[in-house]
């Protein structure tokens, strides 16, 4: 089933749009869940919100990427349950190695004072990856959008671990530049 039958589905109300989502997208959004929390029951609560919030905003909204707007929930509950357990001193999964890793990139969120700042910085973090080349594009998104392990990607793109590290750096260094020239502080 495609994506507009599926949102269709949602729209009508009809019972089987969380089981034809879950079919099509389930494994896709434990992935993005699991590469942040490390743990199948709390990535599986994860999904299962996914669904659930799909539920209550479909409708009004009618989303052109069903892939993208499931993955972005199931991050966004996913980052929420990890903030959780960072709290209560549990750790675990990729979050902390991303986050050092673009620490040198990007300022704390709690230094951007206003939103405007954050379209802005958006904005330029687009710009920047529309500007990369495709793979290490693809690389880049793996590793910080999904908080895929260095040695996943090695595997998948059939290169060694420390060229996956260097493409990493290289893209690093370059985001910093272009925020530094756009006037961000790091």
């Amino acid at each position: 089933m495609d994506d507009q039958q599926i949102v269709d589905l949602y729209w009508a109300r009809a019972k089987n749009a969380i089981s034809e989502t879950a079919y099509k997208y389930g494994r896709y959004c434990h992935y993005i869940a699991y590469n942040i929390l490390r743990n199948n029951e709390d990535s599986e609560e994860c999904v299962n919100d996914t669904y659930l919030k799909a539920w209550d905003i479909i409708p009004p909204q009618r989303p052109d990427k069903l892939s993208t707007f499931l993955g972005k929930i199931t991050r966004n509950f996913a980052l929420d349950r990890y903030k959780y357990y960072r709290r209560e001193k549990r750790g675990g999964g990729q979050m902390p190695l991303v986050i050092d890793e673009l620490a040198e990139c990007v300022s704390a969120a709690d230094n951007t004072n206003h939103i405007i700042d954050d379209m802005v910085l958006v904005d330029c973090i687009n710009r920047f990856l529309t500007a990369l080349p495709a793979e290490t594009r693809k690389i880049f998104m793996r590793r910080y959008w999904y908080f895929s392990p260095i040695k996943e990607i090695a595997n998948d793109f059939s290169i060694s671990e420390s060229n996956v590290k260097m493409t990493l750096s290289r893209a690093r260094n370059k985001l910093k530049q272009l925020l530094e020239k756009e006037g961000f502080e790091l």
